[in-house]
């Protein structure tokens, strides 16, 4: 008897969740499935003349949107608003839940006055009761964008009103009047999309609908486009004075934890603070991602407050909350407060002043190479900045924009994006220089390595630039000079370049590797081909240092892809390209990269 007990209390409870609906978190997905299902059906009901006639057009014509004796474009009207929706939907967010509390019943009211259809108000109803009983459920704020995003609007709607359009031109061929070319039905689409009556023609009222269905396209497209240019800003967040200055007096005190502290004064990041302002954290938010980077600033005791503002934001505005580059210490804690996951990213080279030596076979090649550019005539400087004049700064900052060597500014979990700032008096500068018979336009200076202060001990490199008309092996010459120059300058360690899925690379060359093993090391070595994975390892490695494990903190493995993309688009790797007519400052306000900054840790070959 005992064991029946559970069997009737299990099925009673599985009848009061199905009774009870879906559970309120689940609501957002399941609402933005069915208006994807809705706006899908609704665009091939308009777009598809014999879908009209079959019997699926019998669930087409009760969806929202198909109405009256405008059905045709009403529908694709109103399936396209749909699928722009269902992704607000999905993310929570306030103002798509209004659009759709207001969509729902307009369509229920129009097809019962059009139609005089029970059904499409049942089915208008039946997803507008999830959304009014589950309104807590969408309270995302808006993300930051600018009017930037009505250019873009503008660009992939015009370019997809001219897919959709051509379909549409093409579904109702067997109405066409002659044979028109590929370039008739572009310019048609085209025509139809302005409202004006192109070169191609039909039988009966089949012009009409086309032209019905163009036009509501191209009206669609216009009337976002101008919403999304004249609706109010909401600006990216951006690191203030105070903010920095709060920053900065939690890295005097706590900044030798982490070699990536300083690099959470980029001022194109936002930053949220403990409850005792004794922690902070840092981030940008691209694509829907909250991106946090290295460990949190401060008093490790502090960290939870700091994680716990983080995660709140992050559930305000219903963006993807992401670390990359944490500590194994910042990535225990990162996931006990928050019942988030880490893996494993890749290693930093960190190497230790007190045993770093050119002797021995092992620095052999090393040695070789600097010895070999020393006899060329290359001489070496390690200074702090504040020891540099003004001119040599200003010739160091030119010398670095010049000689980078892709268009995007790349950098952000481990770049400071700027250069001999006054406030960054304490970084350092390693200049290699020649005396050459023609001076290039920066005189003799031929490398540049600059490095951000890890606590009051350490450094941590920031950008390797050269000119490419030096000499080989200026980065290792470099490194050298800083290391051999550390001790004098009160460096006791030294943190290189980070090295993506070192482990992976390196246990896949090794005897006695499995074939999964050697399969991933494979591919990685095909990736080095565009992001340079390999050869920041071989080069890392040249200076035997130990490596640090660093870890990726993530919330589901299906975010991982979308916190990939937003990374890389972060790090420079991923970027629209704008118009060249554009400043370049304007081009970075635009992109929301800083207009000003160093490349990321990447370029080490």
């Amino acid at each position: 008897m005992s064991g029946k007990v559970p069997a009737r209390s299990g099925r009673s409870g599985r009848t009061r969740r199905i009774l009870g609906g879906p559970r309120p978190e689940a609501v957002p997905a399941l609402v933005s499935r069915a208006c994807t299902l809705v706006g899908l059906l609704d665009i091939a009901a308009g777009a598809f003349p014999h879908f009209r006639h079959s019997r699926m057009h019998a669930l087409a014509e009760v969806l929202p949107g198909a109405l009256g004796p405008f059905a045709a474009a009403l529908s694709l009207s109103a399936g396209v608003l749909l699928l722009l929706l269902a992704h607000g939907l999905r993310r929570r967010k306030r103002r798509a839940w209004r659009a759709a509390v207001v969509l729902l019943p307009a369509g229920a009211v129009a097809q019962f006055v059009y139609r005089h259809s029970l059904l499409g108000v049942l089915i208008s109803v039946a997803l507008l009761v999830p959304l009014v009983r589950h309104r807590d459920q969408f309270a995302a704020l808006p993300d930051p964008r600018s009017r930037w995003r009505a250019l873009a609007n503008f660009v992939l709607m015009g370019a997809g009103s001219l897919a959709l359009g051509l379909v549409i031109v093409g579904a109702h061929a067997r109405r066409m009047v002659g044979d028109p070319s590929l370039a008739d039905r572009i310019q048609h689409v085209l025509y139809g999309l302005c409202g004006v009556q192109g070169p191609v023609d039909y039988m009966g009222r089949t012009s009409s609908t086309v032209a019905f269905l163009l036009g509501a396209l191209g009206l669609l497209t216009a009337v976002t486009t101008i919403y999304l240019a004249f609706r109010p800003d909401h600006p990216a967040a951006r690191l203030t004075e105070d903010d920095e200055s709060r920053l900065r007096a939690l890295l005097e005190r706590h900044g030798g934890r982490d070699s990536l502290g300083h690099f959470a004064l980029r001022r194109d990041k936002a930053v949220v603070f403990s409850p005792s302002g004794k922690a902070a954290v840092t981030y940008r938010v691209v694509s829907g991602v909250m991106l946090a980077s290295g460990d949190p600033i401060g008093d490790v005791e502090a960290w939870p407050g700091a994680i716990e503002r983080f995660m709140d934001v992050a559930r305000a505005h219903s963006w993807t909350p992401a670390v990359m580059g944490c500590s194994e210490t910042g990535g225990e804690v990162w996931t006990r407060e928050t019942g988030l996951d880490a893996l494993e990213l890749g290693d930093e080279a960190v190497v230790d002043v007190a045993d770093f030596s050119l002797a021995g076979r092992a620095m052999r090649n090393v040695r070789q190479m600097v010895k070999r550019i020393e006899r060329a005539g290359y001489e070496t400087r390690v200074r702090r900045v504040r020891d540099l004049s003004e001119a040599e700064l200003d010739r160091v900052r030119r010398a670095a924009e010049d000689w980078r060597g892709t268009d995007t500014e790349r950098g952000f979990s481990m770049a400071l994006g700027r250069i001999g700032d006054a406030a960054d008096g304490d970084c350092l500068i390693a200049t290699a220089h020649k005396q050459d018979d023609e001076p290039g336009p920066y005189g003799d200076l031929k490398a540049v390595l600059h490095f951000v202060p890890w606590g009051t001990d350490g450094a941590s490199l920031d950008l390797m630039r050269r000119d490419r008309s030096a000499d080989p092996g200026m980065n290792e010459l470099l490194i050298v000079a800083s290391l051999t120059a550390a001790d004098r300058l009160g460096v006791a360690r030294v943190s290189l370049n980070f090295a993506m899925f070192r482990a992976a690379l390196a246990r896949g060359e090794k005897i006695g590797a499995g074939p999964v093993l050697r399969a991933w090391r494979g591919l990685l070595v095909f990736l080095s081909r565009w992001f340079q994975i390999e050869s920041l390892y071989r080069f890392n490695a040249k200076f035997r240092p130990r490596w640090e494990p660093r870890f990726i903190v993530y919330r589901s493995s299906g975010d991982l892809p979308r916190i990939g993309l937003a990374a890389m688009q972060a790090e420079g790797f991923v970027h629209l390209p704008l118009p060249r007519l554009l400043s370049p400052r304007a081009r970075a306000a635009a992109s929301g990269a800083p207009d000003t900054g160093a490349e990321r840790r990447v370029s080490a070959a």
